[in-house]
C-alpha cells in the first residue's frame, strides 16, 4: 500500500476542506441572524424562552455568577469563531439550541418514583418506562427559583417538566412568529412525525435543515451520570478536566417525557486547543470529516454526522494522549479512520461522557454497513477524493 504524500494532503485540505469551511461558515452566520430574529419574536411573545445569543451565555445561572461568566470568556476570547447555540451535524443539517428562562438553581433529584400518565396527562395503569442514560426526567422543584409559567398546565404534568408538552408550546410559538417577523420567504417549518421541531431556512448558497431545540442550561453542577474522566487517564490534563466540569451541561428538550443530556460547552473546550503541542489532531478530524461529506456517507441526512466524528476523535485522542502520536498525519490519520470503521462496522460508539450510551443504537444499520464498506476501501487504497 503506497500512502498518501505530504503534497496529497495539503492540496486535498486546500481544494476540499477549505472551501467546505468557507460554506458552512457563511450557512452558520446566515443561519444564526435568521434564527436571533425569530428566537427574539418568540422571547417577545412568550418569556420562558430566550432568544439564542452569539456568546454562549443566555441563563440566569450564568449572569448570576460573574466568575464563570469571566471564566467562559477569558476562554473564547480569541479563540475560533464559536456558536455555542449551534451544531452542525452536516452542511445542510443543524442543530440549534433554545434557552429556556425562569428556571434556577438546579439540583439533582434523589428519590425514584413511578409516572403513571401520558404525554396528554391522561391516566395509566402501568407506568412510563424509566429513561435511558443518556436522559432524565426533569421536575419543577429540582430548582430553587422557578416561574409560575413552568408550574402551569401547558408544560407541567403531576410536577415533572414534559418536553412533549414544552415542544407543542414552542412549535407554535415558531409558527406565528415566522409570520409576525416576515421571515416566510426565508423559513418554513417542517412537517414532523415526533413532537420535534424542524425548519428548512433559506441561505445564499443552500438550503439548511434546522432542529430547534428548547434547552435547560445548567451551568452550576456536573451530572451524577457522567463519571468523567476515567481513572488513570492522561487526556486531557487534569487542569482541563476541572475547567471542563465547571461549565455544567444543558437539558434538552427532544422526546416526550425525558430531557436529554447535552455537553456542548465540555465538548467545545476538548476541541479548542487540541493541537497546542503540535500535533495534527485537527486536521485528522477535518480531513475525516470532508472524507466522509464526500465519499463514504453523503447526503442532507446522513446516518453518520460531524457528532459522532468528533466522538470518534475525543476517544482516540483519550486512547493515543502522547505527542508522538500525533507527530506524523499519514499514520495519526489512518489510526483515525479505522476507529471510525470498527465502531460503524459494529454498529456501537460510546457517548464521549456518560459512556453506557450507544450513539449508533438506533441507526438504520444497512447505512451503518453501506458506510463501513466504503470506509474499508479507503482503508485498503487510501486515496482522497478530488473529484
Amino acid at each position: 500500500m503506497k500512502p498518501f504524500t505530504d503534497e496529497d494532503v495539503e492540496f486535498y485540505i486546500q481544494s476540499k476542506v477549505e472551501r467546505r469551511n468557507y460554506l458552512v461558515s457563511k450557512a452558520v452566520e446566515e443561519v444564526q441572524t435568521i434564527i436571533q430574529e425569530l428566537t427574539a419574536e418568540i422571547s417577545y411573545k412568550a418569556t420562558r424562552f430566550q432568544a439564542i445569543s452569539n456568546s454562549g451565555i443566555h441563563n440566569e445561572n450564568f449572569k448570576d455568577q460573574p466568575a464563570l461568566l469571566a471564566k467562559w470568556s477569558a476562554m473564547l476570547r480569541g479563540k475560533r469563531p464559536f456558536h455555542p447555540s449551534i451544531q452542525v451535524l452536516a452542511p445542510s443539517q443543524f442543530l440549534i439550541t433554545v434557552p429556556l428562562r425562569g428556571l434556577t438553581g438546579y439540583r439533582e433529584c434523589q428519590l425514584r418514583h413511578w409516572r403513571y400518565y401520558t404525554v396528554q396527562g391522561a391516566k395509566l395503569l402501568s407506568s412510563v418506562r424509566d429513561p435511558e442514560e443518556l436522559h432524565q426526567w426533569l421536575e419543577v422543584e429540582q430548582f430553587s427559583k422557578s416561574l409560575q409559567q413552568w408550574h402551569e398546565t401547558d408544560v407541567n404534568i403531576e410536577g415533572d417538566l414534559v418536553p412533549a408538552k414544552v415542544l407543542i408550546v414552542f412549535r407554535e410559538l415558531v409558527e406565528k412568529s415566522i409570520i409576525s417577523c416576515n421571515l416566510s420567504s426565508k423559513v418554513t417549518l417542517l412537517e414532523s412525525f415526533s413532537s420535534v421541531v424542524r425548519v428548512a431556512v433559506e441561505t445564499s448558497e443552500f438550503q439548511v435543515e434546522v432542529e430547534l431545540v428548547p434547552a435547560v442550561e445548567i451551568p452550576t453542577c456536573w451530572p451524577e451520570k457522567a463519571r468523567w474522566p476515567r481513572c488513570l487517564k492522561r487526556w486531557p490534563s487534569q487542569e482541563k478536566v476541572q475547567c471542563i466540569k465547571s461549565l455544567g451541561f444543558d437539558l434538552l428538550a427532544r422526546s416526550n417525557y425525558h430531557w436529554q443530556l447535552c455537553f456542548s460547552r465540555a465538548e467545545h473546550m476538548l476541541m479548542e486547543g487540541l493541537d497546542e503541542d503540535g500535533g495534527c489532531r485537527m486536521k485528522c478530524f477535518r480531513v475525516m470529516r470532508q472524507m466522509k461529506e464526500d465519499v463514504w456517507c453523503a447526503g442532507n441526512k446522513p446516518v453518520i454526522t460531524a457528532y459522532h466524528l468528533q466522538t470518534v476523535l475525543f476517544w482516540t485522542c483519550e486512547k493515543y494522549p502522547r505527542t508522538k502520536d500525533w507527530r506524523c498525519f499519514p499514520e495519526a490519520f489512518l489510526r483515525l479512520v479505522q476507529k471510525l470503521h470498527k465502531c460503524v462496522s459494529q454498529h456501537f460508539l460510546k457517548h464521549y461522557f456518560v459512556k453506557n450510551t450507544n450513539l449508533l443504537k438506533y441507526a438504520n444499520t444497512s447505512d451503518l454497513d453501506l458506510v463501513a464498506s466504503k470506509i474499508s476501501v479507503f482503508l485498503e487504497n487510501p486515496v482522497f477524493c478530488l473529484d
